[in-house]
């Protein structure tokens, strides 16, 4: 979680949840006064400014898609759940959502703490059966039955192996993603820190199960730190992430990181394949995902944390990465 502005507040956190009615303004272009889709390997394609009656929506930190590519579920850092479905205009662009609904999580005890920092939720992956959600503070990754995860309690947790005192209070766990299965990590669920170092000042990260389990680093530079990431199907890894300063300002870029340079040991780093500022339609990028669409490219859905401030904005920007060797897999 980033809060880039003061006086956020951290939303409803007495309130139970329930339907949402999501309204949508769309987004036609990306880069503000420009007509231009292409941002390095990333085609814009369209995109929405979220906003809803219920107090609750906002606050988004990662978002996952159902097979259907129309179903998603999503955390909030006030420890909440948000699902519903994306609907398409004609032209196939993002033109809404609908069926959307918050409720509280329920922690390990059986009980319900929204708002507080037993339950700040940062990432969140899919894998069989479970629902795997990362938290900040109370550093952990539990796993949740799906379906089910909506009114039940986690059923496990994974280990962890990074040792508690080298994660920072709020900017650890902000990243989760599952490996493909026929990868060399075997399925395995990889986590990365937002900003909490190793000695030689990169972030830490680890491979949670599978063949591979063990600790690496993730290089650190250019002010930037890892808010999401998602594995593409060939196996190498979208790592998202923001910078903030008072001389830099906002922005946000994303690397590409080769599947088999992640390994225990390992300080992986990789291409920027897209970068954005304030001069594009961008807020406090927080969630990453990618699925292959009917016609086999690539999409990437990207969306923001609005911290609950009426500075910011709860955005989904929607891009199509151009790259011929994922093309060719299909």
């Amino acid at each position: 979680m980033l809060a880039l502005m003061t006086g956020c507040s951290a939303g409803s956190d007495g309130e139970e949840g329930g339907p949402a009615n999501v309204r949508a303004i769309e987004i036609s272009n990306f880069k503000q006064g420009s007509s231009e889709t292409r941002f390095g390997s990333l085609e814009f394609i369209g995109g929405l400014e979220l906003s809803s009656d219920n107090a609750l929506l906002g606050a988004i930190s990662a978002i996952r898609f159902r097979p259907d590519q129309r179903q998603f579920i999503s955390v909030l850092d006030t420890g909440h759940w948000l699902t519903g479905t994306i609907e398409r205009d004609d032209k196939g662009r993002l033109k809404g959502i609908t069926d959307a609904r918050i409720t509280p999580m329920i922690d390990r005890s059986g009980g319900i703490d929204p708002g507080r920092g037993a339950m700040d939720a940062e990432g969140l992956a899919l894998r069989g059966n479970h629902v795997l959600v990362s938290y900040e503070q109370y550093h952990r990754v539990d796993v949740y039955p799906d379906p089910g995860f909506e009114i039940s309690p986690p059923d496990g947790t994974l280990p962890l192996p990074l040792p508690q005192f080298e994660l920072r209070s709020n900017r650890s766990l902000e990243a989760l993603m599952i490996a493909p299965a026929a990868s060399p990590l075997a399925g395995g669920a990889v986590t990365v820190a937002e900003d909490s170092l190793d000695d030689q000042g990169n972030m830490l990260a680890a491979i949670l199960d599978g063949p591979l389990h063990g600790r690496f680093s993730v290089r650190h530079y250019g002010g930037f730190n890892v808010s999401d990431g998602v594995f593409l199907p060939d196996g190498d890894l979208l790592l998202l992430e923001r910078r903030f300063g008072l001389a830099q300002g906002l922005g946000v870029r994303i690397r590409r990181i080769a599947g088999p340079d992640i390994k225990p040991g390992a300080v992986v780093d990789g291409r920027v394949i897209f970068k954005a500022d304030t001069r594009d339609q961008i807020d406090n990028m927080e969630g990453i995902d990618v699925f292959r669409a009917a016609d086999g490219s690539i999409h990437v859905i990207l969306i923001s944390d609005d911290n609950h401030s009426i500075l910011q904005r709860s955005l989904m920007l929607e891009f199509r990465l151009l790259d011929d060797k994922l093309l060719s897999q299909n």
